[in-house]
């Protein structure tokens, strides 16, 4: 599959571990015959999203960062693969693979030159398994006399295994290398029985009162024909630069895809500071000499009053108990 891909590239051989990565991310979102449902929806318990997936080793126009009143918009680079730790895509150009949220993809035109390919030497490491003299033995006797053969049990290998190390992820501090324990829960019951579960829990109680604090919601008994939307806990570590766990953070979501357009909401809107703003407020200090001074918000809500009624299940681990039933 790597090999037939690059063939239709003009990607160096070098780019082999790119498609091999986007293979084994492709497969496992594509139905098999030997299992009913797909690897990623196994795993996640969700139907994968395909419609983000592009053709790999086709050509895309991706906006610049910066650029000015005379320079292109965008350059043409080649779309390499998906990267695992955000949203996005990778692409290469001029000697260099970074990542962007998005681009213009020239899919129509790479299937239209799709007839020209080359060929693609890539050579196979295999290793060498450990097969007894007897076993050697066992495979010539069966092709002189299939009927008189006596079978011995296969070598088993004696060699200790042991679980490969996939929520962590690698930290260089002077010169070493260290690996630092990312295996946060994903479900308020895996926060629960974690062995951090009192640092969990006291994150949860602190963003259930800041929810209180903020009078995000009032309790209210469902009313007849209105199906409430879920929420979900997200749990993440917030580590300093040598690596090491600072912060247990809790945060509670609405599950806002469940909403409908027209309905439940008529626009969105995300508290996110415009890097522009905060360039024009450090230049505006610099030329007046004014003192900066910097302070970490523990919670940020966007402030605005929703027009429109939109009804919540109680968060999982803080349902009151005599109004369980209420939204």
């Amino acid at each position: 599959m790597v090999r037939s891909m690059t063939s239709h590239t003009d990607l160096p051989t070098s780019f082999w571990g790119y498609a091999l990565e986007t293979a084994a991310f492709t497969l496992n979102r594509v139905p098999s015959k030997s299992v009913q449902k797909t690897p990623h929806e196994m795993w996640n318990g969700k139907r994968p999203n395909m419609s983000f997936m592009k053709i790999w080793g086709c050509k895309a126009y991706v906006k610049h960062q910066k650029s000015t009143k005379l320079e292109p918009k965008s350059e043409k680079c080649t779309f390499v693969g998906y990267p695992k730790e955000t949203k996005g895509y990778y692409f290469y150009n001029e000697n260099k693979v970074f990542v962007a949220r998005t681009g213009v993809f020239l899919e129509k035109e790479f299937l239209t030159n799709s007839g020209k390919s080359r060929n693609i030497e890539l050579k196979e490491v295999q290793q060498q398994q450990d097969i007894e003299p007897e076993v050697e033995g066992i495979s010539q006797a069966v092709e002189e006399n299939p009927t008189d053969l006596e079978t011995q049990p296969l070598r088993r290998s004696s060699r200790e295994r042991h679980e490969p190390g996939r929520y962590g992820f690698l930290v260089t501090t002077h010169g070493d290398v260290i690996l630092v324990d990312q295996d946060e829960p994903k479900t308020y019951e895996e926060a629960v029985a974690s062995p951090d579960s009192e640092k969990w829990l006291g994150a949860m109680r602190s963003e259930m009162d800041s929810m209180s604090d903020n009078q995000v919601w009032t309790l209210v008994e469902p009313p007849e024909g209105i199906k409430p939307i879920g929420c979900k806990w997200v749990f993440k570590k917030k580590t300093n630069m040598d690596g090491n766990v600072q912060t247990y953070k809790g945060r509670l979501v609405a599950k806002g895809f469940r909403q409908i357009h027209g309905i439940d909401y008529d626009e969105t809107f995300s508290p996110v500071a415009m890097f522009k703003s905060i360039r024009i407020l450090l230049a505006v200090a610099t030329f007046h000499d004014y003192e900066i001074w910097q302070m970490d918000v523990k919670t940020a809500f966007l402030n605005g009053k929703l027009e429109e009624d939109v009804y919540m299940t109680q968060p999982e681990g803080f349902v009151t108990p005599k109004n369980a039933e209420n939204v």
